[in-house]
């Protein structure tokens, strides 16, 4: 069996070229990092890692880091940034979430996911994963997009979704990680007891130097999600149809302006102590 029917993800999330949209979530990813208390001396995976942007941040600030990201693109795009920084704290490697087969147990202090691990197609896999090789006493932290959430990108992935065909039988959304029942489901049957799962409403933002149409064009063009919705609704002759609904939320939800763009958009804070 090739990768890409082991891990359907693999092809979606090398189809497009993320790096032009995680350039928007920079800041965010910073100012996450610097909640966490990353330091010297902790060992840190980013799971589901993109180009870096929260891995980059933790290198900064002294840790030693792991990215993995099921894209090949992405984690290319990583050893770039890393190189041009001069992080030889950080690395990344190419691997699924739901199998983690070549990392330790209790390996790391601290497994951050920003929108990574929601997307594996296991998730019970992979939350049990994340505890494996997070040591005791370390934690966990995912964020994860909310369904039925108004903000920006739980609409773009349900408007997508009304263009695309019925997903294969037994798929789970990712988007079921963005339910607190399901987190403590999932961490629950990976031995975590909910006195020791958290969870509560936070908030990424996406900042754009230019309209939010043409940020519009940036998710069109590169976020796979979004693409896959493109193509489908050209073969229906509903490409119109899906730009309008799309531009309607972007130009409702951006806060910066005419001629930039600035959305703030509701996400699930996990935090998890092994």
């Amino acid at each position: 069996m090739t990768d890409t029917i082991i891990n359907p993800n693999r092809a979606l999330w090398e189809k497009g070229d993320f790096t032009r949209l995680a350039a928007t979530m920079r800041d965010s990813g910073d100012a996450l990092i610097a909640t966490l208390d990353v330091g010297p001396g902790m060992d840190v995976l980013d799971l589901g890692c993109g180009d870096g942007t929260t891995a980059l941040p933790s290198a900064r600030r002294g840790a030693r880091v792991l990215g993995v990201d099921i894209a090949s693109n992405l984690v290319a795009a990583g050893i770039r940034r890393a190189r041009e920084a001069g992080l030889d704290n950080l690395h990344f490697q190419q691997g699924d979430a739901s199998s983690l087969d070549d990392l330790s147990d209790g390996r790391f202090d601290l497994v951050v996911s920003m929108f990574g691990a929601m997307f594996a197609p296991r998730p019970f896999d992979t939350a049990r994963e994340m505890v494996r090789v997070t040591r005791s006493g370390g934690r966990i932290v995912m964020g994860n997009w909310i369904p039925g959430d108004p903000t920006l990108v739980a609409r773009i992935l349900q408007i997508c979704a009304a263009y695309t065909p019925p997903p294969p039988e037994g798929f789970v959304s990712p988007i079921s990680w963005g339910l607190e029942d399901q987190v403590n489901e999932r961490f629950g049957a990976a031995g975590i007891g909910r006195e020791n799962i958290a969870c509560e409403r936070a908030t990424y933002t996406f900042r754009y130097a230019g309209p939010s149409s043409a940020f519009l064009s940036v998710f069109r063009d590169y976020y796979g999600p979004t693409m896959n919705a493109f193509d489908a609704a050209d073969k229906d002759g509903r490409r119109d149809d899906l730009q309008a609904e799309l531009e309607k939320l972007f130009a409702s939800e951006n806060r910066g302006g005419a001629d930039s763009t600035e959305i703030p958009a509701t996400y699930l804070k996990v935090t998890v102590r092994v």
